[in-house]
């Protein structure tokens, strides 16, 4: 998703910037909920294998398009930038969800926590890697043309645990061959759209309030 969608013309306005990983989710939220005034543009997902371009590309679409909104948020963790997204988020004055990566705000952070303490050799999967499991994991590491990079890869992991967004049968059984293609034990947790739906619930109240309180026109 290059350009915004998504977008609202009426009122105040919210521009989020997110991962493409968490987009489907996102626009998901915004329409069961009603929710208006939202714009969503996305970084590509690929960036998970190459964090050092977040930080820059986030703030390339903060100065892009953020003069037209009332706000910006931005829907990433931290994501390997070593802090540099936060710098980024600070200097540009936009606010992030909170949480290292997405692993944590769909689980939560004190379950997160506990999945970590149980087995830290935990690869995690969620909706999204689900279905691109084989672009991103097996050929975005290479593993289709170099296999024996397997147990480098991944040989200090242990289980593979799938944070599920959603009801769905056959992500839950794409999962699980997942996790038998990488050599790991199995686990499933649904946790819908853990904080991720908090964080745009408090969004969309900040961007409902100039209409209530301040008679910005509808």
């Amino acid at each position: 998703m290059e350009g915004p969608a998504s977008q609202s013309t009426a009122g105040p306005r919210c521009l989020v910037i997110a991962c493409g990983a968490v987009a489907r989710e996102l626009l998901a939220l915004i329409r069961l909920n009603g929710w208006q005034g939202f714009t969503v543009t996305c970084l590509p997902a690929i960036w998970h294998n190459r964090p050092e371009r977040i930080a820059e590309g986030v703030r390339g679409k903060i100065r892009k398009y953020g003069a037209a909104y009332d706000r910006v948020i931005v829907a990433y963790g931290d994501c390997g930038t070593g802090g540099a997204l936060d710098a980024v988020i600070e200097e540009e004055g936009a606010e992030r969800i909170s949480g290292p990566h997405c692993y944590s705000f769909y689980a939560g952070a004190e379950a997160f926590e506990g999945l970590q303490d149980e087995e830290i050799g935990t690869f995690y999967l969620t909706d999204y890697l689900v279905r691109h499991f084989d672009r991103l994991i097996i050929a975005g590491l290479g593993l289709d043309r170099h296999p024996d990079l397997l147990p480098v890869y991944f040989g200090n992991y242990r289980r593979v645990v799938y944070l599920a967004q959603t009801e769905d049968a056959d992500l839950t059984a794409r999962a699980e061959a997942a996790a038998r293609r990488l050599g790991l034990d199995f686990e499933r947790r649904h946790t819908g759209f853990g904080e991720l739906g908090d964080f745009l619930a408090r969004a969309a109240e900040e961007v409902r309030r100039p209409v209530e309180e301040d008679g910005w026109p509808n």
